[in-house]
């Protein structure tokens, strides 16, 4: 399989730091020891090639189905196993009932307590009989549900019978249900002690306001107003076939499973259900910092943000390699300076959230206290320098290389293979996205690079949000912006400022 050909060039390009190579005629440098683990130096004596990595991918194969479910399969005989993944718009948490938030998450958990023929513990015991799974999961600002499972190729038959009857059939009976309530109204005052969870909750907050992307988690509140009435009309208006998509890989082809989801799901009736639609996110107001006191924290956790773009955004992939710079991974910018140059922190990393609206740019660590102005200041440093400063050549080139590595890499695997044709139907991307993918990134250059910084990284688009420590951080903080300060619980305590965001200028170039 071409796949396993290209994998073993991507790993060897990955390993020596030189560049991928077409897979025609390729081969891979001489394995070497591992570096002490006391530092890593990069010597730079690989064979270096500017050729572009170029792929085809295998096609999955597609049907869609008389309920309208689109079938997307891809056959991979290598390994006895077969997974599916279930995709099913309108059912996630964006689509919450009014004054019910919450409720696609719980439907969605409660599938698999109990169906009309098997008890919670039945369906436990005969998926762990063949060592196989199968989930249910709704995030609170998603748009979709996702039925997810896996199983040895022998075990095909069994596994879908049940995830049809847990799809179709739930239950919901009041007893697990209110086990469920119990088992979660303690996690939910329990996460209120995470300073990971109460930066992220404001961050959203802050980034879209009262829009379905703010939503984090279920209030004890709003989880105790979920009712088994609720659940069953949830199931029953969202979880339909119309729009849904069934992705399939491993050992098996697209008749074979053509067959055993005709046979299994046959009472998927289609409903007539109009496409779900979606709305942009409110921008955020004006540039400031908001602060939650959370006593006796040792350390601050920061978080810095922008709004960015969608999936589908012509700068997709533009700002993918901006991200990749200055913080998508231990080799990113904010790494090597606050971890590794200044020993702030043990990471700082950023990414980029793009789905179908608006997302945002974070980047995000967490520090001493006693080096929170010192980080903040140097972190907004990098966001300056990326925006002002032409990214070095060397440096461009190794973060673009080390993205079409990671996903020349990633063909190895037939679920994340899937993934890429989940996400190409999600965002009616090209047939050929995938397999241009390497020849897109290093098509980027350094001045759309620093342009996508200037535009999305200006300083009165960004958003800072903290929580720590509330005897010195709303003083220290009060340097960098308009200081909103919350309580653990999400609620206004207080305000200070100090007018706009302040210009962080990088002295010299590293």
């Amino acid at each position: 399989m071409r796949t396993h050909i290209l994998t073993s060039v991507a790993v060897a390009a990955a390993i020596s730091g030189a560049p991928l190579v077409n897979v025609q005629g390729a081969q891979a440098p001489a394995q070497q020891q591992p570096p002490p683990s006391q530092a890593v130096v990069q010597k730079g004596r690989a064979p270096v090639s500017t050729d572009v990595l170029r792929v085809t991918l295998p096609r999955p194969g597609t049907a869609t189905l008389s309920n309208g479910l689109h079938l997307i399969v891809l056959e991979d005989r290598r390994v006895p196993r077969v997974t599916f993944q279930l995709m099913i718009p309108g059912a996630g948490g964006y689509y919450d009932p009014a004054g019910l938030p919450g409720a696609a998450t719980v439907t969605a958990t409660m599938m698999r307590e109990g169906t009309a023929g098997r008890s919670s513990s039945q369906l436990s015991e005969q998926l762990e009989t063949i060592a196989a799974s199968v989930g249910v999961s709704a995030g609170m600002s998603s748009t979709e549900a996702t039925v997810s499972g896996s199983c040895l190729t022998e075990h095909a038959e069994t596994l879908f019978e049940i995830f049809a009857d847990v799809l179709l059939a739930p239950s919901f009976p009041e007893e697990e249900l209110g086990r469920y309530k119990q088992r979660t109204q303690a996690s939910l005052i329990q996460q209120r002690s995470n300073a990971g969870f109460l930066g992220n909750e404001l961050y959203s907050r802050v980034m879209y306001g009262s829009h379905p992307a703010g939503r984090v988690s279920i209030t004890p509140e709003g989880l105790q107003k979920v009712t088994r009435a609720a659940l069953v009309d949830f199931h029953r208006t969202r979880y339909v076939p119309d729009h849904a998509a069934l992705a399939i890989a491993g050992d098996i082809s697209l008749a074979e499973a053509r067959k055993l989801v005709e046979g299994k799901l046959g009472g998927w009736k289609k409903a007539g259900a109009t496409a779900p639609t979606i709305s942009e996110p409110p921008l955020p107001g004006a540039t400031k910092v908001s602060f939650v006191a959370r006593p006796n924290s040792v350390q601050t956790n920061l978080m810095v943000g922008a709004p960015a773009i969608s999936r589908t955004d012509p700068e997709y992939d533009v700002v993918s390699v901006m991200n990749k710079i200055i913080g998508g991974g231990p080799t990113g910018r904010l790494f090597m300076v606050l971890r590794e140059e200044k020993g702030y922190t043990y990471g700082a990393y950023s990414n980029v959230s793009a789905l179908r609206w608006r997302g945002a740019w974070q980047a995000s660590t967490q520090v001493r206290t006693e080096v929170t102005g010192n980080a903040l200041r140097d972190l907004l440093a990098e966001v300056a320098k990326l925006r002002e400063q032409p990214v070095p050549d060397k440096e461009f080139a190794d973060h673009k290389r080390a993205m079409v590595g990671s996903f020349a890499l990633s063909l190895e695997s037939p679920q994340q293979m899937i993934n890429y044709y989940v996400t190409s139907w999600r965002y009616s991307l090209p047939a050929d996205y995938w397999d241009k993918f390497p020849e897109r990134i290093e098509a980027v250059t350094q001045a759309q690079v620093r342009a996508a910084a200037r535009k999305y990284l200006d300083p009165s688009r960004l958003q800072i949000v903290a929580v720590g420590d509330p005897k010195t951080g709303p003083e220290v903080l009060k340097e960098f912006g308009t200081v909103e300060t919350y309580d653990v619980e999400g609620k206004r305590i207080g305000a200070g400022s100090s007018g706009q965001l302040l210009e962080f200028r990088p002295a010299v170039a590293r």
